[in-house]
């Protein structure tokens, strides 16, 4: 697989890449991100080779990724999928400075395309549920935005399974204009999307776009039982490891995975970082896993990825390690007791 072997987003015609670039680390804002020079070889090194999916955010170091692309954009441009999210807070102190409201949405719109130097966003992201804003509002005020040319797909992230049918639902029944993407955080590490929000996208029409498929770095090797830390006792850090520990991610758990992501990436010549991401494209749901980056060097590993063929055997060895454990109902309908009740002990075929 190469970055130009292009797939279909969600139950859009539009063509992406099958890794995105994320420019979450474009800017050194935040403490630990590429300065403009490191980015543009990440992001020129991405495009020489065929990608064109693009993924940043109103936000993101304090719009210095957005203000970096702008620069680097020029006349490649129209071989790119631009996409940009909205819904944090730009402005402390002002209530109306994030959510999912129209205001905080149009502002977020104006802004990104002045930062992008653009005049239209490819794919337009709800960052986050915002638990006050009615969906309604926000459904209609994206379709306002398709039809004013200023965005040409919605998508969404970190929203649950049954707000994002509800909302998808919603559109088809008015006509507005429908989610064709869904970001969630998606690793070895993180499998419990696995259970309502992956199904949901297929069965709706949502490409999936798993962020941190890295586990925030702990699938790489970097880090060791020594790195353990209770993300309850995690401090606000502006250090990469505090933000990983406060996530959750640095417990046994995660780094016993890490282990058996190492062993098959010896296995197969590999380097784990590539193990992970490849294991994220076995999942028919996952269309363009999204690639963050602070080096050249770590941009050039990641891309490795899509040379990588895991067998059988390592699928299964990482499937097992990393397996969620069961939830309501699925635990409850999944017992051998319920399924005879079910079906009366005949073999019927599943819709998968």
């Amino acid at each position: 697989m190469n970055l130009d072997n292009y797939k279909l987003l969600g139950r859009s015609g539009l063509r992406v890449s099958p890794i995105s670039l994320g420019t979450m680390t474009f800017g050194a804002d935040w403490g630990w991100g590429a300065d403009s020079g490191e980015a543009r070889r990440i992001f020129d090194l991405y495009v020489d080779r065929g990608g064109n999916f693009i993924d940043t955010s109103v936000n993101y170091t304090n719009g210095a990724a957005e203000r970096f692309l702008g620069e680097f954009l020029g006349d490649k441009r129209e071989r790119l999928v631009l996409a940009t999210k909205f819904t944090m807070s730009r402005d402390p102190g002002n209530p109306n400075a994030g959510g999912n409201h129209r205001l905080n949405m149009v502002r977020s719109v104006e802004q990104s395309l002045r930062q992008l130097g653009t005049d239209r966003i490819d794919l337009f992201y709800l960052h986050a549920w915002d638990m006050t804003t009615r969906p309604d509002e926000v459904m209609r005020a994206l379709d306002d935005l398709v039809r004013s040319g200023k965005i040409l797909y919605p998508g969404i992230c970190n929203t649950s399974a049954w707000r994002v049918a509800e909302m998808q639902t919603l559109a088809d029944l008015r006509g507005w204009s429908p989610f064709v993407a869904l970001q969630i955080e998606y690793s070895l590490v993180e499998r419990t999307v696995e259970h309502e929000l992956m199904p949901m996208a297929a069965a709706l029409g949502l490409g999936v776009l798993p962020w941190s498929p890295l586990g925030g770095g702990v699938l790489t090797g970097k880090y060791s039982r020594t790195d353990v830390q209770d993300s309850r006792e995690a401090a606000v850090s502006s250090s990469r490891k505090g933000v990983i520990a406060s996530s959750g991610h640095l417990t046994e758990r995660s780094i016993e995975i890490a282990h058996e992501v190492r062993a098959v990436a010896e296995e197969v010549g590999s380097t784990p970082s590539r193990i992970a991401l490849a294991w994220t494209l076995t999942n028919p749901a996952v269309v363009s896993p999204v690639m963050g980056a602070r080096t050249l060097a770590q941009a050039e590993d990641n891309l490795g990825a899509l040379d990588v063929v895991l067998s059988p055997d390592q699928l299964d060895r990482l499937n097992r390690i990393s397996d969620p454990d069961p939830i309501f109902p699925a635990r409850f309908i999944d017992r051998p007791l319920v399924q005879q009740l079910i079906f009366g002990g005949a073999s019927v075929a599943r819709r998968t």
